[in-house]
């Protein structure tokens, strides 16, 4: 798994911190993407970035959906 992701093992995050997060627009359940290290919040259409294991919860760090 290492060389799809250009040498980078992705982050687990556990599972009861998941349970405690929430988007911090629409407090919403937010679902985990291990493969792009993303939170994902469908309500705001927003993708909250993981990085070096720490979820940045900032609206404005957010990636916009666009599925």
């Amino acid at each position: 798994m290492a060389e799809e992701t250009g040498g980078i093992e992705p982050t687990h995050i556990d599972p009861r911190l998941l349970e405690l997060l929430v988007c911090p627009l629409t407090k919403c359940r937010l679902e985990y993407d291990a493969e792009a290290q993303e939170l994902i919040s469908r309500g705001a259409r927003l993708a909250y970035p993981i990085r070096d294991g720490i979820p940045i919860m900032l609206p404005e760090e957010a990636r916009p959906l666009t599925d």
